[in-house]
């Protein structure tokens, strides 16, 4: 073959071909799973239109819409539950521009403001089509969650995060918080299916798996994901999968979704593409959040993006009364307003300061008895104490707890602009420094880079190209979510929203 005659396609099919004899096994935890080449599969052991990896909140709006779209549609789980990490989530959905909810409680929104809120709020250069898409389609998207079974609450909470109040309403961003609040009409976004408990993930999936199963969606768990099949012009038409240590070749004539989640539980992709990420305490995401949806695509040829991005939180409220500490670095100088949504100081914690900070209060603002999430660092009856006990800097804390207390005792905050309600002065002993580090408290993590695809799903490769009959959804993509992390439901909606573009996509494609 001549160099000239070389194109994309056909390199990324020779690489395949050459990769064809290489054992399944024969891959590190951190790396690709290089697909093979399908003049190597003699026999198909199962054939379906629609083949969805993943039976998360993205892979089940998929089979949905697929099944909707004429097509058959098989889903394989690789643990033996079905509902993903969307399961063991609060199960909000970020959704605006006036819903049928929105309305009901009186609150109005635009699209605009929404747009405005998730591209401006977030990390630089995101994914403006796919915020464009997603914001102008929002109520459409939250109409066929109801549609689909899922419970919403006529009812709103005024409360800081989630709460356990049976509201299905409420502000789960910064909305309301400097400078956003300035810049664009604060309204509430984070829909929750109505379930007690902090159970709105676990409501959220047995509503899409019912209706999945409604529609003749087919389900099989315990199957591993391996290597995707490629046909010699770079299209994706099978994949290869491991059911009881035994190989199984899947024929999927029409696309193959990837919704396999992140790679938070895989500890060596971590330190290779999120070092930050590595030492936060607790990975939070099901057991099968390995990587190998997105290391299936990259062995395909697909470009992966913003893998060094995720979700990072260590909380300081609830209760609310928390909101007038300070948070300061190990320097003892103030990080951020503690109002904002706790994603947003947990990026600036991980990502900025070396995950080590700390939180400053008094008797009014301290922590509940008991509550040991954060260590008790020291305790003093002065601010000039207390500083010396930790450990800060001469001088260092007791600026910065003067100025905080100079302008909270005239309802002002110059740095930050923390809104009055929460604003008091830090003066009644015994003051305290708990550790905000972390790898000391419960700080919660999981990945948001992946693969790159484009607003309807379909996996782009490393030139820029579609690669034909593969999709992703949800955490096997860099979609919306980016660090910091904006308002609980940004993630959980670009799940399902996306997840419905590569099922509607993947049924029409007929080539």
């Amino acid at each position: 073959m001549s160099e000239k005659n070389i194109d994309r396609r056909t390199l990324l099919a020779s690489l395949a071909t050459s990769a064809a004899g290489v054992a399944l096994s024969q891959h590190s935890s951190a790396g690709t799973r290089v697909a093979a080449d399908s003049q190597g599969i003699k026999k198909w052991d199962i054939v379906t239109d629609v083949l969805v990896a993943g039976s998360g909140a993205a892979g089940i709006s998929a089979a949905i819409d697929a099944r909707r779209g004429g097509a058959d549609v098989l889903v394989v789980e690789k643990l033996n539950k079905l509902g993903g990490s969307s399961a063991l989530s609060g199960g909000v959905i970020y959704a605006g521009g006036g819903t049928a909810l929105q309305k009901a409680l009186g609150f109005s929104d635009s699209v605009e403001s929404m747009y405005h809120y998730i591209a401006h709020s977030g990390r630089k250069h995101p994914h403006l089509d796919k915020i464009q898409r997603y914001c102008e389609q929002s109520v459409a998207h939250f109409d066929w969650l109801v549609d689909n079974g899922v419970p919403y609450n006529k009812r709103f909470s005024d409360g800081k995060g989630l709460g356990f109040d049976e509201a299905s309403l409420y502000y789960s961003g910064s909305e309301e918080a400097w400078p956003w609040r300035d810049e664009c009409k604060p309204a509430p976004r984070g829909h929750v299916p109505w379930e007690k408990g902090h159970q709105g993930g676990k409501r959220l999936m047995r509503s899409l798996l019912a209706s999945a199963k409604k529609l003749g969606v087919k389900t099989q768990k315990r199957v591993s994901g391996e290597r995707l099949v490629v046909e010699s012009d770079g299209r994706v038409t099978g994949m290869l999968v491991d059911i009881k240590g035994e190989r199984v070749a899947i024929k999927a004539k029409r696309g193959i979704v990837l919704a396999c989640g992140g790679f938070i539980h895989n500890r060596e992709m971590v330190k290779l593409y999120a070092p930050e990420l590595y030492d936060c305490s607790v990975p939070w995401a099901n057991a099968g959040d390995l990587g190998i949806g997105i290391q299936m695509g990259m062995g395909a040829g697909a470009a992966a993006l913003r893998m060094d991005q995720g979700f990072a939180i260590g909380p300081i409220y609830p209760p609310e009364n928390t909101i007038a500490g300070i948070a300061v670095n190990q320097m003892g100088q103030r990080l951020t307003s503690e109002e904002g949504y706790h994603a947003v100081m947990g990026n600036i914690v991980t990502y900025k300061q070396d995950g080590i900070a700390y939180f400053i209060c008094d008797k009014d603002s301290d922590r509940p008895q008991g509550d040991d999430n954060q260590p008790l660092v020291a305790e003093a009856n002065t601010i000039e104490e207390l500083e010396q006990k930790a450990g800060f800097p001469i001088g260092s804390l007791q600026m910065s707890v003067n100025y905080y207390n100079e302008h909270a005792k005239n309802g002002e905050d110059p740095m930050f602009h923390k809104s009055k309600k929460y604003l008091s002065p830090i003066d009644k002993p015994p003051f305290k420094v708990y550790d905000l580090s972390v790898d000391k408290t419960m700080y919660s993590s999981h990945t948001f880079g992946g693969l790159q695809t484009n607003v309807n799903s379909q996996v782009i490769n490393v030139w820029g190209e579609v690669i034909n009959g593969l999709y992703a959804a949800g955490r096997n993509t860099s979609g919306l979510p980016t660090s910091p992390y904006i308002a609980s439901g940004i993630s959980v909606g670009d799940c399902t929203f996306f997840g419905r573009q590569a099922g509607q996509h993947a049924a029409a494609n007929k080539s």
